[in-house]
């Protein structure tokens, strides 16, 4: 019988059933509509009707590893403590990529859900978060690896060797076959049954590079279709969400639509400042370190004329900014660990990025246009089931749910047994 277990203050009573989260990475609403649309996604129109199909509020900024964390932990970033991808630690001077669990402040559910008695496996495309989700879950006999580095997965480090035997060779992490390398990777393992609780976690590069309708992000989508319709026919309950949107982030001419935001404070104010850009990762490819969330750090000497709110004052009469909020008051209304924040958190337009200099940034790397994540217009993403919700959470459903709430719904809220 299914054994229950407890995590950050939800108690999980998991289906005797297979469960499958998957968070598909950048997948705007549009992007499975634009598919359904031209019949492509067969699996996900008929769940949509027979099971639940809706919005989820992501967790601020609406970028990767926050919300990836969020979601395997089941909590907003203010107790888990990852508030970006990238941040600036006052204490020792240095930005610091947070793609290590040594951020985490708070446990995932997987160790305790491998402990129940139930065969964990999490498979990211990026290895930048595989260490994040096998935090302490290896040591309980559960299995983590990525696409990107599918073919160096050892027993000992990752609880699995031969993963290229098992879904194919490693693919290229700049593919949308980074991707489906993971859901084909968990519906290898659950079919052999290696696993039956599963997080499945793609990357955004077809996102990124494709608008909704373009027939490479509809056979991409078709991919995603397939797999789905595969851990169906598995018995499985099947949770799917997303970390952020996408939204395309340019000029007219295709050139991306950037405010340069630390030569621009400046120019107005004098040197000092820090613009920290918390989408900066290693896949630079993707978006050229080009977001539409910043921190801002203010120069360490006081000067004349320069205040928090004499900042945000004048960050508010730029054309593209859509937000700008002093620390306390961004902490509380976006759910952020306040000790590795900015002064300031400004958010830009659906269609804007902020950079910190021209200089800082390699527009080289960005062909075919920009499309990008990290403000508001990316928060909201899908909220998908396989089976019928049960009433409570029916009603859940239809109110302030969040991209977090996966597990909690896959386990407790639907009707199957």
């Amino acid at each position: 019988m299914p054994t229950p277990f407890t995590v950050n203050g939800r108690t999980y009573n998991p289906p005797a059933r297979p469960v499958v989260g998957i968070c598909l990475d950048g997948s705007a609403d549009e992007y499975l509509d634009a598919a359904i649309a031209r019949g492509r996604m067969p699996n996900l129109a008929r769940i949509s009707l027979t099971g639940h199909r809706g919005f989820a509020r992501g967790a601020m900024p609406s970028f990767t590893n926050v919300n990836n964390s969020s979601i395997v932990t089941g909590v907003p970033p203010a107790i888990h403590g990852i508030g970006g991808n990238f941040f600036f630690d006052t204490s020792s001077g240095q930005e610091v990529m947070m793609n290590s669990a040594s951020f985490l402040r708070a446990d995932t559910l997987f160790p305790a859900a491998q402990k129940s008695g139930r065969k964990v496996a999490v498979i990211t495309a990026k290895e930048k978060l595989r260490d994040i989700f096998a935090h302490r879950l290896i040591a309980t006999g559960g299995i983590a690896f990525s696409s990107e580095k599918a073919g160096l997965a050892q027993p000992e480090s990752h609880g699995i060797g031969g993963v290229e035997a098992l879904a194919g060779p490693t693919p290229a992490i700049y593919s949308g076959d980074a991707s489906l390398y993971v859901l084909r990777a968990g519906v290898a393992l659950l079919r052999r049954g290696i696993a039956d609780f599963l997080y499945l976690s793609t990357t955004d590069f077809m996102q990124h590079k494709f608008a909704p309708e373009a027939p490479e992000s509809v056979a991409f989508y078709a991919g995603i279709d397939d797999a789905i319709g595969q851990l169906l026919d598995l018995g499985a309950v099947v949770g799917i969400t997303a970390d952020h949107g996408m939204n395309a982030k340019q000029n007219p001419d295709g050139s991306p639509k950037v405010i340069y935001l630390e030569s621009a404070l400046e120019d107005q104010f004098g040197p000092g400042f820090r613009v920290i850009l918390p989408i900066t990762d290693p896949y630079v490819v993707h978006h050229g370190a080009l977001g539409s969330f910043a921190q801002v750090h203010l120069p360490s000497q006081p000067r004349e004329g320069v205040t928090p709110h004499s900042v945000v004052r004048w960050l508010m009469t730029l054309s593209g900014v859509s937000e700008a909020l002093e620390r306390d008051t961004a902490a509380r209304l976006m759910e952020l660990p306040p000790d590795r924040m900015g002064d300031l958190v400004v958010c830009s337009a659906r269609d804007v990025v902020l950079g910190r200099t021209p200089a800082y940034h390699d527009l080289k790397v960005l062909e075919g246009g920009l499309r990008s994540h990290g403000g508001r217009y990316e928060e909201m993403v899908p909220f998908v089931f396989s089976h019928p919700l049960r009433p409570q959470y029916a009603r859940r459903a239809v109110a302030d749910v969040r991209n977090f709430d996966l597990f909690d719904f896959c386990c407790n809220g639907t009707t199957a047994a």
